[in-house]
């Protein structure tokens, strides 16, 4: 019993280790034109109060550089980062 235990366990680990095999599914996109960040990158070294109103079907989060923010990740969502003491858009990313 205690053969046929280690047996299962040194399988379970072998399988767990073996590398995986490409072409299967593929994760889905989620670089800057899923939420548009590529659009507006125009507006980094800008003040935060030139940016345009959000539209009506884009998720945004704009938040200051050193605010607290939940660490929940929504490829489809903009976040707009800017310095809190002068209000200079620092970074613009999907997330």
């Amino acid at each position: 019993m205690k053969t046929l235990f280690i047996s299962l366990a040194a399988g379970l680990l072998a399988a767990a280790c073996a590398p995986m095999e490409e072409g299967g599914a593929t994760a889905p996109s989620d670089g800057p034109s899923t939420c548009r960040a590529d659009q507006y990158q125009r507006y980094l070294g800008r003040s935060r109060t030139e940016l345009p109103p959000r539209p009506a079907n884009e998720t945004w989060r704009v938040t200051c550089t050193t605010c607290p923010v939940t660490m929940d990740y929504n490829p489809g969502r903009l976040n707009i980062l800017y310095e809190e003491r002068t209000g200079i858009i620092r970074e613009v990313k999907c997330g």
